[in-house]
């Protein structure tokens, strides 16, 4: 398997040109967040794990020389993130796992039980979710199909009054078959509001190609937090002193 690290993010409400950092390194008790990620999936070595960088790409290069680098001149989204990608993967033939570098409270526990689900379940790709109580945060929703497995993901922003009531959310962490992952890549199409392209329109892809997205439902909510603001960053590191 490979690691596949989205880190190209600037996060302008950290104020990221302002420290001259990118999201990414930003510290949490005193370590990068991407640190966090790193050790969480620390089964996969150093040789085949990947990251996508852009804003201040150095200082990650520094940060994590052991890593293979790729570089996204043209920030247009999650989707296009994983599409600078295609070239480094050409010849893998492997699972790959895409997880965001702004996400650093996910525990290698849950990282090596996805894997292991994700091996027997025979699906393309197996995608993180968890069940929301209480208010529900405008996160994707998912939709499955009759036979469980995940048909589309439906952004808060896009979805009708009957999705909105959906409490299983997007959690932002996926395993693919590589060659599935880089075929649907190309066939997704760039928001008409923002004009980038989803990862998270992926799975849509995969189901009209007859293929499957399986769910691995996580058991803890607080993995699914990440970083934008300085107040996300206070409460991750209250989190991580527990």
């Amino acid at each position: 398997m490979r690691l596949l690290i989205l880190a190209a993010g600037q996060g302008k409400r950290l104020k990221s040109e302002e420290a001259m950092l990118p999201k990414v390194m930003r510290r949490a008790l005193n370590k990068p967040l991407m640190q966090y990620v790193l050790e969480a999936a620390d089964f996969i070595p150093f040789d085949d794990v990947y990251a996508v960088v852009g804003f201040c790409k150095e200082k990650v290069i520094e940060a994590f020389p052991a890593l293979n680098f790729i570089t996204q001149d043209e920030r247009k989204g999650t989707g296009h993130a994983v599409m600078c990608a295609a070239e480094a993967f050409k010849d893998y033939k492997g699972d790959v796992m895409v997880i965001n570098g702004d996400m650093p409270l996910f525990r290698k526990s849950t990282l090596t039980e996805m894997c292991e689900i994700h091996k027997s379940n025979g699906a393309a790709c197996t995608m993180g979710t968890f069940i929301k109580e209480g208010e529900i945060p405008p996160f994707g929703r998912i939709v499955r199909d009759g036979d469980g497995f995940v048909c589309d993901i439906v952004e808060h922003k896009d979805a009708t009054e009957e999705q909105r009531k959906i409490r299983e959310l997007n959690a932002g962490i996926y395993i693919f078959d590589s060659e599935s992952l880089f075929e649907a890549l190309p066939l997704i199409e760039k928001s008409p509001v923002s004009g980038e392209y989803y990862l998270t329109d992926v799975p849509r892809q995969l189901a009209l190609s007859g293929k499957k997205t399986a769910a691995y439902v996580l058991k803890n909510e607080d993995e699914t937090f990440g970083v934008n603001t300085e107040e996300d960053l206070a409460i991750v590191e209250a989190i991580l002193n527990k």
